[in-house]
C-alpha cells in the first residue's frame, strides 16, 4: 500500500474509513431511495420478487425440458442463479450511476464519496433479500441433498461477494462519471454475459469445454454462493478466484480513488 502515501493517500484512506465508520448515511439514502422507487405501491420491492419468481417458473419448466434436466435438480440451480446473478447485473448497471446520481449532494454537502458506493451496494442488497424468498422457497420444496450441511457457507460466500461488488461498483462509478459511454457498454456486456455464464444452463452441458466455464469470473461470482445453498461445496478454483479477484481488484480500485479522488465533483 505504498503507493497510498502522501496527503492525497491519505484523504482516500480517510474518505473510505469515514463512510464504512459511520454506516447511518448510507444505510439511511439506500433506504430512503427503496421507499422511494416503490412510492405508492401496495407491494413494493416485492413486485421484483413476483416477476423474479414468474420468470423462475416459466423458465424452469421450460428450460428443463430443452436441456432434459429433472425439475427437482433444475429448478433450485436457475433460481439461485438468476436471484445471484440480478444482485450482480443490479450492482454494476446501477454502479455506473454512483457518482452522477448523486451530484447534488457531492457538490454541495461534504460527504465521504465512498459513502454513495456503499449505498448502491446496500441499496441491491437489501432487493437481494427480498428475491432471497425465492430461493428458500425453491429449496424448502425440492430440498437438495445436504443443502443444510452446507447452508452456512453461504454466508462467508455472500460477505466476500459484496466485498467484490464494492471495488467493482467504485471502479464503475468513477469510469462512468469520467467517460459517461460507459454505462451503456457495460450494459450490453451484462447482456452478452448472461448468456455466457452458466445461469440457466449448466457447465456439464459443455463437455470437454469446462476450461471456458472456469475462465468466466462471473461464474465464480455466482457460483460461490449458489452452490452452498444448493448442497455442494463451491470448488476450490471458485473461492481462489474470488479471493484474488478481490484483492487485485481493490488494490486497483484504491489506486485509481487515491488519484481521481478530488477530480469526480468536476467530472458529475
Amino acid at each position: 500500500m505504498f503507493a497510498l502515501k502522501g496527503s492525497q493517500g491519505r484523504r482516500a484512506l480517510a474518505d473510505l474509513w469515514h463512510a464504512l465508520r459511520y454506516p447511518d448515511l448510507w444505510v439511511l439514502l439506500g433506504w430512503q431511495d427503496i421507499r422511494q422507487r416503490y412510492r405508492r405501491s401496495m407491494l413494493g420491492p416485492f413486485w421484483l420478487t413476483i416477476s423474479t419468481g414468474v420468470m423462475v417458473i416459466a423458465l424452469g419448466f421450460v428450460y428443463a425440458s430443452i436441456f432434459r434436466q429433472p425439475i427437482d435438480e433444475y429448478l433450485p440451480y436457475l433460481a439461485a442463479g438468476l436471484v445471484i446473478w440480478s444482485f450482480i447485473a443490479g450492482t454494476v448497471t446501477e454502479g455506473c450511476q454512483t457518482f452522477i446520481a448523486s451530484e447534488g449532494i457531492i457538490k454541495q454537502i461534504r460527504v465521504p464519496l465512498f459513502t454513495h458506493v456503499m449505498r448502491v451496494v446496500w441499496r441491491n442488497f437489501i432487493i437481494l433479500c427480498h428475491n432471497a424468498v425465492i430461493i428458500v422457497a425453491v429449496v424448502a420444496i425440492f430440498l437438495p441433498a445436504n443443502a443444510l450441511a452446507t447452508l452456512a457457507l453461504a454466508i462467508p460466500a455472500l460477505v466476500l461477494l459484496i466485498l467484490t461488488m464494492g471495488w467493482i461498483t467504485l471502479l464503475v462509478g468513477m469510469f462512468s462519471a469520467r467517460f459517461r459511454d460507459i454505462p451503456q457498454i457495460v450494459t450490453n456486456i451484462l447482456q452478452l454475459m448472461f448468456f455466457l455464464t452458466p445461469i440457466i444452463w449448466h457447465p456439464s452441458l459443455l463437455p470437454g469445454r469446462n476450461r471456458v466455464v472456469l475462465l468466466n469470473p462471473l461464474y465464480h461470482m455466482v457460483e460461490i454462493v449458489r452452490a452452498p445453498l444448493l448442497g455442494k461445496m463451491p470448488g476450490a478454483a471458485t473461492w481462489i478466484a474470488v479471493g484474488v479477484m478481490g484483492a487485485i481488484g481493490w488494490i486497483l480500485a484504491a489506486l485509481l480513488f487515491r488519484q481521481f479522488r478530488r477530480r469526480i465533483a468536476y467530472w458529475v
